[in-house]
């Protein structure tokens, strides 16, 4: 089934863009998104959200596709996804403490997909305050040759940007363990976040993650698949030594189906058993430590300023991705998951800002996207 956030148009078009919450709104949980004002709006495709040293919102923003063309150059992905339509729409903006936006970085790849989704600048981090993005538009399989998916770097005062590392021949090169049947030669980066001086990526199609230093060294931390098949990994955040892994899942949607799964280095969970011993070599590799199920569709896990982890949910019903049914919600420190926020439209990325609020791209797919601000009660 389609990874990522590929949501066909049909899912979408039908609906009107509902109304999103004002901070001035206080309520008690869950927050109903419906009843509310924009705080940003005429987005194109908003995905991963991050803050800059600067105070001021960055948005990974998916773009339009395009018109060009790779049929019979390179292997396509399969209909009905491919063949895609590629185009430099991809973009990254910026948005001040008034909700103003302006565009930061143009000239990004994005590519538009053979059921109408787009996949383009998938997310946004800073690393000693630099900002770099991860590309999910780029490659021959998405009809931008010139253009893979990877990393840049982007200069966030002029805009400027250039390439820090392949992914898209670092994926060809490290091929996962499982295949799937929408498999995407290109692959397609999901979610970065900075850990431990290096670039962490999420890639959703083949299941794997890696790490990038600021000079472009990368490696894979873990093969997905190996394990679990295709789960569609599409987030990932840090709380000390460990990682947290959150997946999409396959459609027609399961609820409850997706996982949390904690990644911990074998330093910290040394086998002494006859055998099994670890080996010194094995050191400083992550491994999965656990795995909690119960959530859905996620596409973002962020660790709030309460230090409890927090899942974005794309769609919470049965079957297809629908509007009105994604959600936030929270895993409290007595293991139950509650509903935080409800009512949302295929949201595809959020960030808490430094004023504690929420932040979330809301219509991340079937536009014309928005960021919707909540105070969590």
């Amino acid at each position: 089934m389609k990874h990522s956030v590929l949501i066909q148009t049909h899912f979408v078009a039908a609906f009107a863009a509902v109304a999103l919450l004002s901070p001035a709104v206080q309520a008690q949980l869950p927050v109903d998104a419906s009843k509310a004002t924009a705080w940003v709006s005429g987005l194109e495709g908003p995905r991963g959200l991050a803050f800059g040293p600067d105070g001021e919102l960055y948005i990974a923003e998916a773009g339009t596709g395009g018109s060009n063309s790779t049929v019979g150059v390179c292997a396509q992905p399969a209909a009905p996804i491919g063949p895609y339509k590629g185009g430099t729409t991809a973009r990254i903006s910026k948005v001040d403490s008034h909700g103003t936006r302006s565009t930061l970085a143009t000239g990004l790849p994005s590519a538009l997909d053979g059921t109408g989704a787009v996949e383009g600048v998938a997310d946004v981090a800073f690393l000693d305050g630099k900002l770099y993005a991860v590309l999910a538009g780029g490659g021959c399989a998405h009809a931008n040759p010139d253009l893979p998916n990877g990393i840049v770097k982007v200069d966030y005062r002029s805009g400027k940007w250039s390439y820090v590392t392949d992914l898209t021949a670092f994926y060809q090169e490290h091929p996962a363990a499982y295949v799937a049947s929408d498999f995407d030669t290109a692959g397609v980066p999901y979610a970065m976040i900075a850990h431990n001086d290096k670039l962490f990526v999420v890639e959703a199609n083949h299941g794997v993650i890696t790490a990038t230093t600021p000079e472009g060294a990368t490696h894979q931390v873990l093969d997905t698949s190996l394990a679990y098949g295709h789960v569609v990994p599409t987030s990932i955040a840090s709380n000390g030594f460990n990682l947290y892994v959150g997946s999409l899942g396959v459609f027609p949607i399961s609820p409850t189906a997706a996982s949390i799964v904690t990644l911990s280095k074998e330093l910290f969970f040394i086998d002494t058993t006859p055998g099994l011993e670890t080996k010194p070599s094995e050191l400083g590799k992550f491994r999965i430590a656990n795995s909690r199920a119960g959530f859905t569709t996620i596409v973002s896990l962020k660790f709030g300023h309460d230090g409890l982890l927090y899942a974005l949910e794309l769609s919470d019903a049965p079957g297809g991705p629908a509007p009105g049914n994604g959600k936030v919600v929270r895993l409290d420190a007595d293991g139950k998951i509650v509903d935080v926020v409800t009512g949302l439209n295929v949201p595809t990325g959020m960030a808490f800002g430094p004023d504690h609020d929420l932040y979330i791209s809301n219509w991340g797919a079937g536009g014309p996207g928005a960021i919707l601000r909540i105070r969590i009660p």
